[in-house]
C-alpha cells in the first residue's frame, strides 16, 4: 500500500494488506459491526498475501454487492405475514368459539 504525502510527488509504500483465514470460520466469535475475534474452536489465524495460499484477492475501486437475495427475502417476507394472518383467524375463531361455549351454558 502506498501514499502520496503532502508537498511530495513520489508515492510512498507503508505496508501491505494481509489477509486472515481460519480452519473453522465457523468458530469465530462475533463482536458485533461484522468484528470477529478468533477462539480456541476457530483456530490460529493463517495470515498471507491477497491472492496466496487461496486467501482471496482485493480489487481497488470496487463496491461490494450485498449477499441478501431481495426476491427470495420478499417471498419469506409474505410467507411469514401470511401465516401471521392465518394464526390470528385461528385466534379469533377460537374466541368465538368459546364465547358461543359459554352462551350456551347460560
Amino acid at each position: 500500500m502506498s501514499v502520496v504525502r503532502q508537498g511530495e510527488t513520489d508515492p510512498t509504500e507503508i505496508g501491505n494488506i494481509e489477509l486472515a483465514r481460519f480452519t473453522d470460520p465457523a468458530g469465530l466469535s462475533s463482536e458485533g459491526g461484522n468484528i470477529f475475534t478468533a477462539t480456541p474452536a476457530s483456530g490460529e489465524p493463517l495470515i498471507s498475501k491477497p491472492g496466496e495460499s487461496g486467501a482471496g484477492s482485493l480489487a481497488q475501486k470496487f463496491v461490494e454487492t450485498s449477499n441478501v437475495q431481495m426476491v427470495e427475502e420478499m417471498v419469506n417476507l409474505i410467507v411469514a405475514q401470511r401465516a401471521y394472518e392465518i394464526n390470528s383467524k385461528a385466534v379469533t375463531t377460537s374466541d368465538q368459539m368459546l364465547q358461543n361455549a359459554n352462551q350456551l351454558r347460560g
